[in-house]
């Protein structure tokens, strides 16, 4: 099973990470169900802008770890080249 960390554009213009087993239902969730986070409710559409692979959870929360404590300016380098 593969892990999904992501990072994902709210209409507000804010940036949500997370992580998932099936990045395209996390999505669908963010934007249209009550399963979405919180955070990600008030701020649809949402729009994928960064996502990575891992082997499993471990790395994946890992690597969910290290972009939460980036700035804003650090994790948009990160989409750059990928929209």
């Amino acid at each position: 099973m593969m892990y999904h960390l992501y990072i994902l554009q709210c209409a507000d213009g804010t940036l949500y990470t997370g992580i998932t087993v099936d990045l395209e239902r996390r999505i669908n969730e963010h934007n249209s169900s009550p399963r979405g986070a919180r955070y990600t409710r008030s701020r649809r559409p949402v729009a994928l802008v960064f996502p990575r692979r891992f082997r499993n959870r471990s790395t994946a929360s890992k690597g969910e770890a290290k972009i939460k404590k980036m700035t804003r300016e650090e994790k948009l380098q990160l989409t750059i080249g990928l929209q």
